[in-house]
């Protein structure tokens, strides 16, 4: 997975009020969730230009003075007037435990029933991955390709390309191709295909 370091000043005064202060010097107020205690810091909104306004996720190394704490971005909020970020919460990845974590769902492919008119439906545009930090993967692909009219891939459709596993429920809708004013009927291009290749067999025998 991509990893992105950031850096950050311990925090000693908590409170609203301090917090409040480091908001107006264009600082976010952060905590690191893990091992039993938590770590507050604080870091320019400047260093969240990626992690907030990407699908991609990112393994955070936050660097405080002589030691670094890598995490993984577990919520992060917005102010609700000005969308500035007020506040992030991490989580600390930990060698030998299994962490989750919200992995970016990719299409692949163009749908055989978007082809033939129908519209293209994405329920889900994360999954949630459990894994060793070393495994977590960069995204989930989910190939579309032959996905028809009236056709849905399912969290259980997907099998897990690594050493993970995901924690939705199996039957959570992914996707799915609705039908529309501008479908047609799906023909199948195999069977269409070889009735063409013996109709032109036929032609050439005669």
């Amino acid at each position: 997975m991509k990893s992105i370091e950031i850096s950050a000043k311990l925090r000693t005064d908590l409170g609203t009020k301090y917090a409040t202060r480091l908001r107006r010097e264009g600082q976010v107020p952060c905590v690191i969730y893990g091992n039993g205690q938590s770590t507050h810091f604080s870091t320019d909104a400047s260093s969240f230009r990626v992690l907030a306004y990407t699908p991609e996720a990112y393994i955070v190394k936050v660097n405080l003075g002589d030691h670094s704490i890598d995490c993984v971005m577990q919520d992060i909020q917005f102010h609700p007037v000005t969308d500035d970020i007020i506040h992030v919460d991490f989580r600390e990845l930990v060698d030998g435990k299994a962490t989750q974590m919200d992995i970016p769902l990719r299409l692949m492919g163009n749908a055989r029933g978007v082809r033939n008119g129908g519209k293209l439906k994405q329920n889900l545009r994360k999954l949630v991955v459990k894994a060793m930090p070393a495994d977590l993967p960069d995204s989930i692909d989910v190939d579309i390709t032959n996905l028809r009219i009236g056709q849905s891939i399912k969290v259980e459709d997907v099998k897990p390309a690594g050493n993970f596993e995901f924690i939705n429920s199996p039957g959570a809708v992914i996707v799915s191709i609705k039908t529309s004013r501008k479908a047609v009927a799906d023909v199948d291009e195999d069977k269409e295909d070889a009735e063409g290749a013996a109709e032109e067999a036929t032609a050439a025998e005669a």
